[in-house]
């Protein structure tokens, strides 16, 4: 029988990278919408998802794992569904 001791309040390099690069990404993607006027290349369906990904990332720090790297998943939260937003803005 193995055994596992849980380390609290230790936060992962690659999650943070990996948040990071995604977060970092997500200003070019408003900034278009925003200019733009235009939905070509979205799919709304895919920005829930992401969304909806990264609800379930604040769930799971908030429940199991919490660090400071939620504030990562509430800040690409925020801003996919400010595009999110810019979609519905646009569709008109």
């Amino acid at each position: 029988m193995f055994y596992y001791k849980q380390v609290k309040y230790r936060m992962s390099i690659f999650e943070i990278t990996m948040l990071l690069c995604f977060g970092f990404a997500w200003p070019f993607s408003i900034y278009k919408s925003y200019k733009s006027k235009s939905n070509s290349g979205k799919s709304v369906v895919f920005l829930y998802i992401v969304f909806l990904g990264y609800l379930a990332g604040i769930m799971h720090k908030t429940f199991y794992n919490f660090d400071l790297v939620i504030i990562l998943y509430i800040i690409n939260g925020l801003m996919v569904l400010i595009d999110i937003l810019l979609y519905y803005r646009n569709r008109s």
